[in-house]
């Protein structure tokens, strides 16, 4: 079994430009209204928080659109990964019977 694997670099697909539209002017549209209205700011005993359903779900639902990718974060914000240590494999003693 080969050790590298080569992979060819293809950028996923694009989502369907009508869905992102409708999600995006149902983000536009909730957080105007809870921006505009206090009622929106709100809380129904049907449906619970109201700025969660208007702005925060349709977000969550943008940004699965784009299979929950993360913008890239510049350098000098990205974790650094601490360095592996150089040395073999610790073995297992044998047992002394």
């Amino acid at each position: 079994m080969p050790r590298f694997v080569y992979r060819v670099a293809v950028s996923p697909p694009r989502p369907d430009p009508r869905l992102e539209r409708w999600l995006r002017t149902a983000v536009l549209a909730g957080l105007a209204l809870v921006l505009l209205l206090p009622v929106a700011r709100g809380h129904s005993q049907w449906l619970g928080w109201a700025p969660l359903w208007l702005v925060g779900m349709p977000l969550a639902a943008w940004w699965s659109l784009y299979r929950f990718r993360l913008p890239p974060l510049p350098a000098a914000l990205a974790p650094s990964r601490p360095r592996r240590r150089q040395r073999a494999q610790a073995r297992r003693r044998l047992r002394a019977a």
